[in-house]
């Protein structure tokens, strides 16, 4: 489970005294803890879709963050954002590649014109980004996915 990767990895990283990777568990942690929280008040639990969706909103923003810091010449920051992304990314499960993200894309797209017996369009893009978020949490890169389903439905 990946909750007890992460609180093992965090003994491990402090054993190793590896900041960097400490203070990152520990924000990936207490992003969790939060969304436990809330999970608890709706009388819900989050499930490992929801933590590998979670964690890979976090990866989107160290990417966002560094190509800030490289466009303000703030390399150190960058690199800093760098080493998060990387830890962040240990935890999640192999990524898809471009070939296989559109092979999947494909595959749902066909899906839903088999079910429901019509050309599928650009109004069901919400339709199909949700069943790839669905099948392929933590696994894809769903800007590319979204992309991809774009230059399918145009």
């Amino acid at each position: 489970m990946l909750r007890d990767r992460l609180n093992e990895d965090l003994k491990l990283a402090v054993r190793n005294k590896d900041q960097r990777a400490v203070s990152t568990i520990r924000l990936i942690l207490a992003a969790l803890r939060d969304r436990d929280l809330c999970a608890r008040e709706r009388g819900e639990s989050v499930s490992e879709q929801e933590i590998l969706q979670m964690m890979q909103a976090m990866i989107k923003q160290r990417r966002e963050s560094i190509a800030l810091f490289e466009q303000g010449c703030r390399m150190d920051l960058a690199e800093q954002e760098q080493e998060e992304l990387q830890v962040i990314q240990s935890f999640l499960p192999d990524q898809m590649t471009t070939r296989e993200i559109v092979s999947a894309v494909d595959s749902v797209i066909g899906e839903i014109a088999g079910q429901d017996h019509r050309t599928v369009g650009l109004k069901d893009m919400g339709r199909i980004m949700s069943t790839l978020r669905e099948r392929y949490a933590g696994r894809m890169d769903f800007g590319q996915a979204s992309a991809a389903a774009k230059s399918r439905l145009a």
